[in-house]
């Protein structure tokens, strides 16, 4: 690697996402083991992570084109299993996700990706932005799991957890349906590049 291609990839933001990739396989385990202090505290730096890498590419100007790949994809990393654990009768938790958010949640990125490859694969686009949807979505599934986490820890239930839950079911089903919507609009009425 020479000196040029250097920043391409070795920028703070770009760090700040490896490193919440790495934090993915330790929550994990934290999960499966059941300490709900660590897998919160590990969730939170994530997020963390998440807040910083955003705010230096943008105030540094180190925006890259790994860093728009490998941003999303940490956050779906990361997100995907804390949904499934979370969602996981077995693991007996004080507070869990219903498995139909959780159904939902998994089944919207997956159709995001696969009608993503199918664009790509037509030539109609080769890069996507998330939508102001996608964002609201995305901030209220981190919010659940780390409200669902953080209770948790307290071990306190909370009733009040149902109405977070609809909130994250409407927020995701809208941006799966723009998302799908601005998909198909890409399908049959390419752009031309």
């Amino acid at each position: 690697m020479n000196e040029k291609e250097k920043p391409l990839f070795l920028t703070l933001p770009n760090i700040l996402s490896l490193l919440r990739i790495l934090l993915v396989p330790v929550f994990i385990v934290t999960m499966l083991q059941r300490k709900a202090f660590e897998a919160f505290a590990i969730f939170t730096l994530a997020g963390l992570t998440d807040l910083l890498d955003g705010f230096t590419a943008r105030i540094w100007g180190q925006k890259t084109k790994i860093g728009v790949i490998l941003d999303p994809a940490a956050d779906k990393l990361l997100l995907t299993p804390s949904f499934i654990l979370l969602s996981l009768p077995s693991l007996r938790f004080l507070n869990s996700i219903p498995l139909w958010l959780t159904v939902l949640v998994i089944s919207r990125d997956f159709v995001i990706a696969v009608g993503s490859l199918i664009i790509i694969r037509l030539g109609s686009q080769k890069t996507f932005h998330p939508s102001l949807l996608g964002k609201i979505s995305t901030i209220f599934q981190v919010g659940t799991v780390f409200l669902v986490l953080f209770l948790n820890y307290l071990q306190i239930p909370s009733p009040l957890l149902s109405w977070v839950y609809y909130l994250t079911f409407a927020a995701t089903l809208l941006s799966g349906i723009h998302y799908s919507a601005f998909g198909f609009n890409l399908i049959f009425h390419p752009r031309k590049n």
